[in-house]
């Protein structure tokens, strides 16, 4: 069995998978397109949106999965109408402000990763507030990524290491894979063994891409407001079905 599933040897509960990812990253998408096809406006289907989130968060917690890192906003986002991005906003405010205490009593961590200094003070003080509440918790990690753009992190901790080897604190041969990655804001978090996208859409996006390298990809035909525990199963049973290598060889069947 792989180290990389959360089974410990022990059975799984029923109707859950056998083998559970450890780290599971989800692309939310499709929730305008949800309302369009409605003919709802498009805020509507961010707004049923974060009642999938809410699912989504719960159904992980009960199947197991140790980190769940969600793409709730990237930072061209901000490129959308100024009616959407001012919704998007205040689902946000609303979700930390009326979520928080669920997921804090539930032993939920909350970790943010993303671009903070161009938020609003109020975004990012609810931002702060959610990481201290739920520092010490020690069940399901969820890591949001808001305002988050991968080719920017992985940037960002480039110039950091050249800054320290332009100063004389790094030498160019200590520069490798895992000093980057410790230098990224997922520090700490192993990377995601399973990434979902909805909506049909079979693109990254700018999520994760440094930390996805090995990552299992199952794209669901849903758009992300009829995500609930039943569409993560899926996922989580399509990956099982996958064989992980990480750069080797297929396994040798047995005698």
């Amino acid at each position: 069995m792989s180290l990389r599933t959360a089974t410990s040897g022990a059975a799984a509960p029923e109707g859950l998978p056998a083998a559970v990812p450890v780290h599971v990253g989800v692309i939310m998408d499709g929730n305008g397109r949800w309302a369009t096809s409605r003919k709802l406006p498009r805020v509507e289907g961010h707004r049923r949106g974060v009642e999938a989130l809410r699912r989504c968060v719960r159904a992980a917690r009960e199947i197991g999965i140790r980190f769940l890192t969600i793409y709730s906003f990237s930072s061209e986002n901000w490129s959308r109408p100024l009616g959407e991005v001012t919704e998007l906003l205040r689902l946000l405010r609303l979700f930390l402000r009326n979520d928080l205490a669920e997921l804090n009593a539930t032993n939920v961590r909350v970790k943010v990763i993303g671009e903070r200094a161009n938020l609003s003070p109020d975004i990012r003080q609810l931002l702060a507030d959610a990481e201290a509440l739920t520092r010490d918790n020690t069940g399901l990690t969820l890591v949001v990524a808001f305002n988050y753009g991968s080719r920017q992190e992985i940037a960002a901790a480039v110039a950091r290491i050249a800054q320290d080897v332009a100063a004389g604190r790094l030498k160019p041969e200590d520069v490798g894979v895992d000093m980057i990655s410790q230098r990224l804001e997922t520090a700490g978090i192993p990377d995601p063994d399973l990434i979902v996208r909805t909506s049909g859409e079979q693109r990254l996006s700018n999520f994760l891409l440094w930390q996805a390298a090995y990552s299992e990809f199952v794209f669901l035909p849903i758009n992300w407001p009829d995500f609930d525990k039943d569409a993560l199963l899926c996922a989580i049973a399509e990956y099982t079905r996958r064989e992980r290598r990480f750069g080797g060889v297929t396994k040798s069947p047995g005698p």
